[in-house]
Parts: C-alpha cells; sequence; structure tokens
C-alpha cells in the first residue's frame, strides 16, 4: 500500500497497510503489526528511532537513522504473525517516500524513484517529470512488481520494477492526491488535489464518472465494480455507474476488502464492517442478479439473500436463484427449483408456467392462477385452490357442464371437512360426489348407524362392496339387526351365517342351515367350539359329531376323559369312555380305511368305560365316610374289577383301595379266605398311611377266622351254562373256569346274570332269526307223540319222541352241552329250529349298529326279570334300573334319558 495519507512529500511515513496488515509506530523506537482481521498484534523492537515503515506480503521494511531493516514472516500461513530479519541495509538513506517490494526497496527523493536490492545494490532508477504525489505497489510477480505512481502535473504512471521504461497511463490537468487500481487493472480511480474522485477506463481512457468530497479512494479488491471513497466525514460507497451510499465515518479510509473497510483514525487503523446490502438492491433493481450475488456475497443478512433469492427465482433467474437459496439453506425453494430444472430438461421451456409455480410457492396464489389459466393449465390452478382448502375459487375453474371435475373437487373439499374435525359434513360431501366408501367409512368410525343403514337401504343390491362395508360396521357396532338385512339384501347366505356364528345368534344359524345343509360346518363347527370354551363340553362333542368333525369331537372326549380321570370323577369317565367307545364306532362304520383300528378302540374304550363305572363306587367307599351301596354290591363291584384287571391297571383306579374294600366287605359277609387273601395282597403294595393301621389290624383279626369262605357267596358265582361252581376270584377274568362262558353282569348290583349268550349258524340273517324267534311255540300235550327236527349241520332228520321232561324237549339247553375238560371256550350256535323253539320274552338282543354283529342272550330262568338298556345295552334287573332310572332320570349307564324314544 502507499505511505500514509498525506497531501505532500514532507509528510513522516510511520505506517504502512497492506490487504490485511496495518504496521504503525509506538513509542518512537518499535514497530507494531496488527492483523485487521484476527485482532492478533505483533511488536518489534528496534531499539532506535523509527523513521520510516513500508510493507507489502510477507515483506516489512523499516528505516532507522542509519540502515533499513528488511523483516519476512516465518510462513505463507495468512493468519502467521512471526517475523524474523531477512536483510540488513546498513546505508544513511534521504527520502521521501519508502516502498517495500518482494526483492527490492524502492526511494523516492522529490522527482526520482530509486531501485535497490536488499543487499544495497542500486538496480535502477526513474526520473520523473514533476513531483512525485502518490506510490502504490500494485501487485507482480516477485521481482517484477508494479508501481502506481502519481505526480503533481497530473500524469499517472504505471512502472514495472524490472522495466526501466515507465508507462503512462494518464495525464490530468490538475495534481494526484491519491490514485488506485480495479482488481482486473481495468479501472483507474484517481483523486484530484480538488478532492474529486474521476473513474476512467484504462483501455479507453475514458472518464465513467465523477463524484465531488472525496479525500481517499479504494477499489473493493473481491468484487470489480464497487470501490468507496471517504471526505467530510462520509463514507461513500459505489457500485458500477449507480447512486453513491453514504454513511458517516470519522478517520481516512485507505482499504476495502470484501465486506470490511479499514479506517485510519490519527494512528489508529480499524476494519469496519460495512454491509452491502445498499449496492446488492442497486443491481436488484436493474435486474442484474448475478452482479448482484457477487455483492452479497461479500457480506449481506440473511433477509437480503432471501430478497436476491426471491427476485432472482421472479426473475427466473434460477441458478442465482438456487445459489442463494443454498446460502439460507431454504429446502423448500431447492425442490422447486429442481423440478423447474428437472422439467427443462425434459423440453419444457414455457417460463409463465414455471413463474406460476414459483408465484404458488410464494404464496401468491391469484397470480400463479391467472398465469396458469393463460397456459391452459386450468387443472394446476383447481389442485392448487383445493390444496389450500379455497373451494370457493376452486368452482371458478371448474365448468358447469364437466360432472367429472365437479365431483372430485366435491370430493377434496370433503377431504378437507374430515381433516378439520367434521365429520358429519365431509360425510354428506362424499355422498354427494358418489364416494359411497369414504362416507361410510366415517360414518362407520362414528358409529352413526341412522346414517348408514339408510344409505343401505338406498344402495343397489349389485353395489356389493358398499353394502358389505355398511355390514361389517353394523356388525362392529353390534346392530345384528341391521346387519343381516344388510347381508340378506347382497345374497350373500354364507356372510349372513357368519354373522349369526359370530353374534352367538345360534337359532337363527340353525334355521338358515336346516334350508342350507351346505352351511353345515360352517355353523356347527364353531358352535361346538363355543360350547367347549363355556365348560359345555358334552354338548360340544355332539355338535362337531354332528358336523362331521370326528377327529374333533373324538379330541375333546379324550380331553373330557383325562380331566375327569385326573379329578377323580370316575363316573364322567366312564360315560366319557362309552361315548368315545360309540364314535370310533361311528368312525369305524363310515371310514372303510381305519375300520380295523376303530374297532379295536371300540372294544378298549368299552372296557374301560365299565372299568370306571365300576371303580366309582369304590372310590367313594374309601374316600367319603357313608354308603349307598349294600355289602353284597360293594362285595360283587371289587370282584368284578379286579377279575378284570388281570392285563393292565388304567390310571386313576386303584388296586390298593379295591382290596381293602373287597376285604373289608369279605370280612362282614364271611368270605374269611377271601379277605385273608385279600390282606395278603394288600402287604405286596404301597399302603397309604390312611389305611396303614386298618389293614394291619384286619391282617390280624383274620387269622381269628375260619380258613374258607361262605357256602352262600359260593354258589352266587355258579355258571348257569355248566351249573360249575366258580372261585370268587378268578385270573383268568370273568369267565367260567370249566366251559370258559362269559359272566353276564348286572349294571347296578354286579351279580351274575342267568344268560347264555348264543350265536347264529352260518346262512341265518340278524332279520330272519328275530322272525324266527318272534314266531309263537305250539303248546302241545307232553304225552303225544312230536315230531322234532333234528339239525346237526351235516344231517337234517325228523324223529318222533314220546313224552320227556323239559329239559330234555328245550332244543337250546341241547346246545349248551359240550366236551368236559377241553381248554378252549366252545359257543353256543343255534339253528332255525332252535330259533323256532325259543320264546321272544325269553331273548334279550344287543342290536349293535354296523359293522358289528348283533348279539343274543337266552335266559335260563325266564322269573327273573332283566331289563336292557336300548342305548347302551347294559343289563340291570329290572327293579334295580327302574330304581336308579327313577333317581337319575336317565340310564345310570349311558345317561340316556327316559323319555328319549329308541
Amino acid at each position: 500500500m502507499g505511505p500514509s495519507p498525506a497531501t505532500n512529500l514532507s509528510s513522516v511515513q510511520f505506517t504502512g497497510l497492506y490487504k490485511d496488515r496495518y504496521a504503525y509506530r509506538d513509542s518512537m523506537t518499535d514497530v507494531i503489526v496488527q492483523h485487521l482481521i484476527t485482532e492478533q498484534k505483533v511488536r518489534i523492537k528496534c531499539r532506535e528511532l523509527v523513521k520510516k515503515i513500508a510493507i507489502y506480503r510477507n515483506r516489512l521494511a523499516i528505516q532507522l537513522p542509519e540502515k533499513i531493516l528488511i523483516y519476512e514472516l516465518y510462513s505463507d500461513d495468512f493468519s502467521d504473525m512471526h517475523y524474523r530479519i531477512k536483510e540488513k541495509i546498513c546505508r544513511k538513506f534521504e527520502c521521501n517516500l519508502l516502498v517495500v517490494c518482494s526483492q527490492n526497496i524502492i526511494l523516492c527523493q522529490e522527482k526520482r524513484l530509486q531501485c535497490m536490492s536488499f543487499t544495497s545494490v542500486r538496480e535502477k532508477e526513474w526520473v520523473m517529470e514533476s513531483l512525485i504525489r502518490y506510490i502504490k505497489v500494485i501487485g507482480g510477480p516477485p521481482g517484477r512488481e508494479g508501481l502506481l505512481v502519481g505526480l503533481k502535473n497530473g500524469a499517472i504512471l504505471k512502472i514495472f520494477v524490472d522495466n526501466p521504461f515507465p508507462i503512462t497511463l494518464l495525464k490530468l490537468s490538475t495534481s494526484v492526491r491519491c490514485l488506485d487500481m480495479s482488481a482486473s487493472r481495468n479501472k483507474l480511480a484517481v483523486v484530484d488535489e480538488h478532492n474529486t474522485l474521476l473513474v476512467y477506463d484504462i483501455n479507453s481512457k475514458e472518464l465513467l464518472f465523477q463524484e465531488p468530497n472525496a479525500n481517499s479512494v479504494a477499489w473493493n479488491t473481491q468484487c470489480e465494480d464497487m470501490l468507496c471513497f471517504s471526505g467530510n466525514g462520509y463514507l461513500n460507497i459505489k457500485a458500477s455507474n449507480f447512486p453513491v451510499h453514504q454513511q458517516k465515518m470519522q478517520g481516512f479510509m485507505v482499504g476495502y476488502n470484501g465486506s470490511k473497510i479499514f479506517c485510519l483514525h490519527v494512528y489508529s487503523m480499524s476494519a469496519v464492517e460495512v454491509p452491502q446490502s445498499a449496492p446488492m438492491y442497486q443491481y436488484l433493481e436493474r435486474k442484474m442478479f448475478k452482479e448482484a450475488y457477487q455483492i452479497a456475497c461479500l457480506g449481506v443478512t440473511d433477509s437480503d439473500w432471501r430478497d436476491l433469492a426471491t427476485e432472482a427465482l421472479e426473475g427466473l433467474d434460477f441458478d442465482t436463484a438456487k445459489k442463494a437459496f443454498i446460502r439460507i439453506r431454504d429446502l423448500r425453494y431447492l425442490e422447486l427449483i429442481n423440478s423447474i430444472e428437472e422439467r427443462k430438461k425434459r423440453g419444457e421451456n414455457d417460463n409463465e408456467l414455471f413463474l406460476a409455480d414459483v408465484y404458488a410457492y410464494q404464496g401468491k396464489f391469484h397470480e400463479a392462477a391467472k398465469l396458469y389459466k393463460r397456459t391452459g393449465h386450468e387443472s394446476r390452478a383447481l389442485s392448487m385452490y383445493t390444496d389450500l382448502r379455497m373451494f370457493d375459487y376452486a368452482k371458478d375453474f371448474v365448468g358447469a357442464t364437466d360432472p367429472k371435475s365437479t365431483r372430485i373437487l366435491m370430493t377434496k373439499q370433503a377431504d378437507w371437512a374430515k381433516s378439520s374435525k367434521e365429520p358429519r359434513a365431509a360425510a354428506e360431501m362424499y355422498l354427494s360426489a358418489g364416494e359411497h366408501l369414504k362416507a361410510i367409512d366415517i360414518i362407520g368410525e362414528h358409529g352413526w348407524a341412522d346414517m348408514l343403514i339408510d344409505i343401505a337401504r338406498k344402495l343397489d343390491k349389485a353395489e356389493r362392496e358398499p353394502l358389505a362395508k355398511c355390514a361389517f360396521y353394523f356388525t362392529r357396532l353390534k346392530h345384528h339387526g341391521y346387519a343381516s338385512e344388510t347381508y340378506s339384501k347382497m345374497g350373500d347366505l354364507q356372510a349372513l351365517l357368519q354373522l349369526h356364528v359370530e353374534t352367538r345368534h345360534w337359532d337363527e344359524a340353525f334355521s338358515l342351515v336346516e334350508k342350507h345343509p351346505q352351511f353345515k360346518n360352517n355353523v356347527f363347527v364353531p358352535y361346538a367350539q363355543w360350547l367347549a370354551e363355556n365348560d359345555r363340553f358334552e354338548e360340544a362333542q355332539k355338535a362337531f359329531h354332528k358336523a362331521g368333525r370326528q377327529n374333533e369331537a373324538v379330541k375333546v372326549l379324550e380331553q373330557l376323559t383325562h380331566n375327569a380321570v385326573v379329578e377323580n370323577r370316575f363316573n364322567d369317565a366312564g360315560y366319557y369312555y362309552w361315548m368315545l367307545s360309540m364314535q370310533c364306532l361311528d368312525i369305524a362304520r363310515e371310514s372303510e380305511d381305519q375300520r380295523d383300528e376303530m374297532l379295536k378302540k371300540f372294544e378298549r374304550f368299552q372296557h374301560l368305560a365299565e372299568l370306571y363305572h365300576v371303580y366309582r363306587s369304590i372310590q367313594r367307599y374309601t374316600d367319603e365316610p357313608f354308603s349307598s351301596h349294600m355289602p353284597e354290591t360293594l362285595f360283587n363291584i371289587c370282584r368284578f374289577l379286579l377279575n378284570n384287571l388281570t392285563k393292565e391297571i388304567p390310571p386313576g383306579i386303584s388296586k390298593v383301595n379295591t382290596l381293602y374294600a373287597l376285604a373289608k366287605q369279605s370280612q362282614k359277609l364271611g368270605a374269611y379266605k377271601l379277605a385273608r387273601y385279600s390282606y395278603e395282597k394288600l402287604q405286596e403294595l404301597h399302603i397309604p398311611s390312611r389305611f396303614q393301621e386298618s389293614i394291619e389290624l384286619g391282617s390280624l383279626t383274620i387269622r381269628a377266622k375260619p380258613f374258607h369262605d361262605s357256602e352262600d357267596l359260593i354258589e352266587g358265582m355258579m355258571c348257569y351254562r355248566c351249573s360249575t361252581n366258580n372261585p370268587l376270584l378268578n385270573n383268568q377274568g370273568s369267565v367260567c373256569i370249566n366251559c370258559r362262558q362269559p359272566f353276564i353282569y348286572s349294571a347296578s348290583s354286579y351279580e351274575v346274570l342267568p344268560l347264555v349268550q348264543f350265536y347264529l349258524e352260518e346262512g341265518i340273517s340278524d332279520e330272519e332269526a328275530v322272525s324266527l324267534i318272534d314266531l309263537e311255540v305250539p303248546h302241545t300235550d307232553q304225552r303225544d307223540a312230536r315230531w322234532h327236527d333234528m339239525d346237526n349241520g351235516e344231517l337234517q332228520a325228523l324223529r318222533m319222541d314220546d313224552g320227556l321232561d323239559d329239559a330234555e324237549e328245550d332244543p337250546f339247553t341241547a346246545k349248551m352241552s359240550f366236551e368236559q375238560g377241553g381248554s378252549n371256550f366252545v359257543p353256543v350256535k343255534v339253528s332255525r329250529s332252535v330259533l323256532r323253539s325259543m320264546s321272544r320274552r325269553d331273548v334279550l338282543i344287543k342290536r349293535w349298529p354296523r359293522p358289528l354283529k348283533w348279539e343274543y342272550f337266552r335266559s335260563l330262568l325266564p322269573d327273573v326279570s332283566i331289563t336292557m338298556c336300548p342305548t347302551c345295552f347294559k343289563m340291570f334287573h329290572s327293579e334295580d334300573y327302574e330304581l336308579l332310572v327313577l333317581q337319575h332320570n336317565c340310564c345310570p349307564y349311558c345317561r340316556r334319558p327316559i323319555d328319549e324314544p329308541n
């Protein structure tokens, strides 16, 4: 930079400025270098009187009385403030001005300029035609810097350090006070002795403009067209050829870098931050957006940036607008600009349409709508107004003859009403627009059943989707009648049935299934599941069975049975096992593949049902303080159970309890041998502590009793086929030890019934057998001769017998005979003639459903009345059965109600 702003060469040069570094003398012998941006300072102590100071880039020259010191920066960092001595020129110089360059110092003496190297070698000398008034280093390569020189006679020269010939730039008529050249070296600013600022074009030598009242001038180092000058207590900023912007400022303006102006007041230098808003707006007024952007880059406020971005956007200078919006981080407008740029790439070039989008973003909706209409894009205006909920303005863009657009507008208005918490109005608008589904959604969500049923009744039955949605909301609102009406209107029987099922209206569902049996599974399966969830498992099992879901029915029964056994409800366990067996029989009848497996399960479950049914009485005897059974009944029950526990013991059945009950009842009834046997067996088992004392006492007391059983009890175990008295306990099971004929027990007292099972010979069907049995037997005098049919399977003959006793006359009695000593069971097989001789009142038939065969039993003591349940085919003494039925109102075994038809 040039010297301190003195008016003549007699001034003392105590300061120096280069860009943002300012050097000045302090305390006569020190030099302080101040960084105007970072406010850092460094003091250089010279210990001699400082006469002149010059600074340029990384060089600092200090003239002392007898020498010149050349300092340099340690590094090229712009903020480095560490100086070190580079050279010393130990000579005394007399000069008016001192200028330092990269490799030289320039001494000014009146009209003469001398260029010397740092080694004190005089390299060049220029002699001017007039006094030198101003010198400034304007930069250049090291060793080839240029100097701008102003003379008293008005001449302005440019001198290069390595060129001995000065170049005349201009010749003014008045003396020069201050000079500066623009950053691009195209313009020259001069302040003359009349305080007039003159700006010239260097190339054309044309005077561009002039301003009064100036004492110093400086171009902006970052902007070509901006300069500032000071005078009369004002700072003046001028951009291009626009009017000057003024503000008050004390001091002497010596530099202009970006938005900072360096002001020298006495010897204090300060950097003043000056907003560049005024020149920026000057460019904006003339739509010079790129130049305005350059000014804004020097330093303006965020609001100025937004104004620049908005003006550039409205002026369709998208590049400048984009840069400005990036500065203020406005993503919304950046997205708009990017979309416009993409549209331009696709070939769109309608600037009015782009401007309309800009106006819409800026909130100038009416201007945008006018441009949309002018460019033929009324739909965009319509969308804009509808998005803004300005439906009155939107209707101006919808023609009366365009029902589609009208419907769209009403739909959007309804959307707005919905979002603005006006659901009833929104629903009515949707209905007017024909958007039934959206209207139904709003009405259904708010539970307005009256509006919903009105819609459902007005809709055509072909509009299935809106009707289905109405029915859905009716179901959710628990308006079963409305939902049913809607499904009926649609003709959707399956949905109607599902509705009845979900709402648990089973009667309506069953009545519908009667008319449409193809939906049977859709009702009975959920009905069964509902029954099971409500602990009505037996009904659930029947419902599964009725629905044809045999596997589910079996699973329910198996779970019920397991629960009953775990909970010691052995009466229920027996009943559920009986139901399981009948279920398996049904599966065997319907499925050929599973027949053998199901028949085996049927037999097993029948056996388990009887065991649990029997064990219930024993469990009640051992666990409860009182028993409702007679000792003889408990005695028979225990024997029956032990005779049938020869292979395995089902879960829940205790052999200890059974033997304990048998021992107690045997002792009461005089079966001492059996009681002794029971106590001995108990000693081999793990006995609960509650029975320990009683069993030990019983084991002792039984030793005092005879070692035999009562004859009456033994006779009660007589086989009615072979008249053999059987032991009270039989390890072979409930069969005769002689003829192997299975015993038939009463299902209540478990006494042996006077029945013998017989089988039909080959070729005789069940129907034929029943018809033969139903024939009345002819009654004749025993003394008369009678013909008898002999049929042994191979020979048929007639013989005439004389009078015989009844036993010999009965053909069935003859069939019961067998060979003694055989180990295999020989069943009683009868022929047609034997069947014909039987009386219907003496025969009991278990009419099992197929694939089982019927079972036939002959009573050998017709006077003993026996009743058989027609459902479970269990046999009872008639008196016992009648008593139990009166007590329980059903069969004690299968729980068949007495009023149920056979």
